[in-house]
């Protein structure tokens, strides 16, 4: 981590945290990224084959995260309970089977229940995997490892894209239609991980035999130094509590604007690239749609590095959300290929990035039983903007004739979040307060 660390066993155990169970949640993420956008791949797929027309697209695509807000705080709870190794298998298992049930799209009631279900399957990962690396990532320390999770988002897109428009491209084989092949071959990845994480993750530090009693010691030290400072920090006393908390709702509310700007872009990049390209979606498409993702791969580890070095989460993550926001809007002018690459590219960098910065301040803001329920509420109402976002974006477009007023909605969404970051309570973005034993460098 880029946190200069006096305690050796502390530096030993962070380091052994990361390199043990990073590079697996990254490739879960990735997949995970993979299976709920690869619909925007198929997009014209699906209006030839299935007669699925744009507004049953929109809310097809967006269906998934009614699904998802619905078990989002169970699924959470359970995990708490039971365990991250068994419990966020699990979710990866069951949604590469439904992702792989996706192949049988017939007809727009068929894309309906199976994007839902993919939605409903796949419930508590996100804020589960935010919340496990709770247990293992101090505060001071927290921001890079949610960087390193949030890798997973531009690897997926960057290499999936490709490979991607490699199966869309392939000649059609056993019977079967290129985006068949694209659900089942990615399905069956999402399966095989999932089985293998369980054998892999490990729930909690004390339960890590790869880690000795000193190290084990020393993050239990260190967690402690991260136990609420002032009077306002939410102790987590009840699940009800939390609901009731105007705190935790404005990070619903920010979150929510966060996701609008996300898969506003993430759902029709392919299609208005390959309608600004004059092609068909497929390998050229892909390799053109990685390369926002593969800027953002290289500024996220530095970026969410700067912020734990500083401290200042909260004005980082409104500078990213200021860039999403303006690229967004910028796109609205472009009409080549080469300027809207550059405009998508911005607000990528800044949607993205601004997702681990976001949420080191809620996860600082919570503690116990209450960040379980907490960080599955933001994520389950926040994701909603996964749902409205093409439904908003497609809504505007017929309302205004204009293909480019989607996109300048989701800007002005982003706006409102942006304003609501910028007014968060002193409050909800605690500092960290050091100890001699450390220092940054």
């Amino acid at each position: 981590m880029s946190t200069v660390v006096q305690n050796p066993h502390l530096a030993s155990a962070l380091h052994k945290s990361k390199t043990k169970l990073l590079p697996l949640i990254v490739l879960m993420f990735a997949l995970a990224m993979l299976d709920r956008s690869n619909v925007g791949f198929v997009k014209t797929y699906l209006q030839t084959d299935a007669g699925i027309d744009a507004a049953a697209y929109a809310l097809g695509a967006g269906i998934f995260f009614i699904g998802y807000a619905l078990f989002e705080v169970p699924s959470n709870l359970i995990l708490h309970k039971v365990g991250a190794r068994l419990w966020l298998s699990r979710i990866m298992v069951s949604w590469g089977i439904v992702s792989i049930a996706m192949m049988f799209i017939r007809d727009t009631t068929s894309f309906y229940i199976l994007r839902f279900l993919l939605g409903l399957t796949e419930a508590g990962f996100s804020p589960g995997v935010v919340l496990y690396l709770t247990y293992w990532f101090p505060n001071r320390f927290r921001s890079q490892a949610y960087g390193w999770y949030y890798l997973g988002v531009p690897i997926a897109l960057m290499l999936g894209g490709p490979f991607t428009g490699w199966l869309l491209d392939m000649t059609p084989v056993m019977g079967l239609r290129n985006w068949q092949w694209m659900f089942l071959v990615q399905g069956v990845l999402t399966v095989a991980v999932g089985v293998f994480a369980f054998f892999w993750l490990v729930s909690r530090p004390e339960q890590a035999k790869w880690l000795t009693r000193e190290e084990k010691q020393a993050l239990a030290d260190e967690f402690a130094q991260d136990a609420p400072q002032d009077a306002h920090a939410h102790a987590g006393k009840s699940v009800a509590a939390t609901f009731k908390d105007a705190t935790v709702w404005r990070f619903v509310a920010i979150y929510f604007s966060i996701q609008m700007s996300v898969y506003g872009v993430l759902f029709y990049l392919p299609s208005k690239l390959a309608e600004l390209m004059g092609v068909k979606v497929g390998l050229q498409v892909g390799l053109v749609s990685a390369i926002p993702w593969l800027c953002t791969l290289l500024l996220l580890p530095v970026m969410t590095k700067l912020a734990d070095k500083n401290r200042n989460w909260r004005h980082m993550a409104m500078a990213m959300l200021a860039c999403a926001v303006a690229g967004i809007g910028l796109a609205t002018q472009m009409h080549s290929v080469v300027t809207f690459v550059m405009a998508i590219t911005l607000a990528i960098i800044g949607f993205i990035i601004v997702q681990p910065l976001f949420w080191n301040l809620p996860t600082q803001y919570l503690r116990g039983r209450s960040a379980a329920a907490g960080t599955a509420l933001i994520g389950a109402l926040g994701n909603l903007g996964g749902f409205v976002a093409p439904n908003l974006k497609n809504w505007a477009e017929q309302m205004f004739q204009n293909d480019y007023a989607g996109l300048l909605a989701l800007s002005l969404v982003g706006v409102v979040g942006l304003i609501l970051l910028a007014t968060l309570r002193h409050k909800a973005t605690p500092t960290v307060k050091m100890t001699k034993e450390y220092s940054h460098d």
